[in-house]
Formats: structure tokens, C-alpha cells, sequence
């Protein structure tokens, strides 16, 4: 979910779909949730790592948005809201997961503006390589929910602090830490996965 500045039309339109999706209307709510669906479905990836658990994350945070929406006090703050929606859904995807599972990366969600795969790009050493990625993904895997999100969030997604701290709901104090914690915690996961 990229958050920016919305100019006054987009604003006003998004106000408006809010608005009718407050008094029940579905189709409005369909068209406010329909462009965020992608961006949704790959942030939940980066941070739960298997597809079944992002798309069950996503579809949660749909629902969950649907009924609470008529409390949604800032209609210009929707994004920030429903990021704060979503990264709590992969949380709580993350504490009920029972068993571990291999991270699945399904190659469609990563495609650059272009339309290029990232996984398209050439990589020295394959073995190596998908040792690395195994590593650190297993590594990442042993992170507390709440580090593992801001990590997401500010590394993978590229947002700032000021950002990961709206869509988390916590202070800018509380992501910056989270986020130092987490590089450190990834730091140590990755030296015990290490043969």
C-alpha cells in the first residue's frame, strides 16, 4: 500500500466513496478495496511469507474493514487505516500460525512497474544464492510479528518511519525501535542459521 499525499479531487472522491461505503453500500466499498488489492496482498506476503496466509490476511482485513468502517472517524486517513487494519491481520495471522511452512513466493505479485519479475534478475552463484534466501528466510521467519512487520514495512516497502508508525499504530518512537530491535534480532537469527 503506497501512502502519498492525495490532491484535492482524489481527495474528495475518496471521501465520498467512504462516505457511501459507511451507509452500507458495497459497490463503493468494492471500489475503494479493489485498487489497494494488490498492494495489500503483497505486503501481507513480505510479512507472514506464505501465499494462502497473506491472501486469508487480506481477506480478514477486508472484512474486518467493512464492518468497522462506519467508526472510521477521518475519512482522508482511509489508507492509513486500513494498513493499520491489514498489518494486524498479519499479526494475528502470524501469532495463530500453528506450524511452521515453507515460504511460498508466487512470481506474479513481484512484478516492477515494467512488468519485469524480480526474480528475473541475474544472480551470481544459484546455489548460493537460494541457500542465502533459505537462511534468511528461516532467519526472518523466527522474528516476533511486530519486528518483522516494521522490518517489512521500512526495508521491503521502502516507508518511512513516520509511516510505519501510522500503519502500525504506535509512536515514531516505538517503530524506531521496533525497527533497530528487529535489524539486530534479524542479525542474530541469521548468524545461529548459519552453518
Amino acid at each position: 500500500m503506497v501512502l502519498r499525499p492525495l490532491d484535492a479531487m482524489e481527495a474528495s472522491g475518496l471521501r465520498a466513496l467512504v462516505e457511501r461505503s459507511r451507509r452500507g453500500d458495497e459497490t463503493a466499498f468494492e471500489r475503494l478495496i479493489e485498487p489497494r488489492l494488490r498492494s495489500m496482498l503483497r505486503l501481507a506476503l513480505a510479512i507472514v511469507g506464505d501465499e494462502t496466509d497473506a491472501r486469508d490476511a487480506v481477506q480478514e482485513a477486508c472484512v474486518h474493514a467493512w464492518r468497522e468502517l462506519p467508526r472510521l472517524r477521518e475519512p482522508d486517513r482511509f489508507e492509513a487505516w486500513l494498513g493499520r487494519i491489514l498489518t494486524n491481520s498479519c499479526r494475528m495471522t502470524l501469532r495463530g500460525r500453528r506450524r511452521r511452512r515453507l515460504r511460498e513466493v508466487a512470481v506474479g505479485l513481484f512484478d516492477d512497474d515494467r512488468g519485469a519479475s524480480i526474480l528475473e534478475r541475474p544472480v551470481e552463484g544459484p546455489s548460493e544464492n537460494i541457500e542465502d534466501l533459505d537462511m534468511l528466510s528461516r532467519a526472518f521467519d523466527r522474528l516476533d510479528p511486530d519486528l518483522r512487520i516494521g522490518l517489512t514495512l521500512h526495508h521491503l516497502e521502502g516507508r518511512s518511519l513516520a509511516e510505519v508508525a501510522d500503519l502500525t499504530g504506535v509512536s515514531l518512537a516505538t517503530a524506531k525501535w521496533r525497527i533497530h530491535v528487529g535489524r539486530n534480532a534479524l542479525g542474530r537469527a541469521l548468524e545461529a542459521e548459519r552453518p
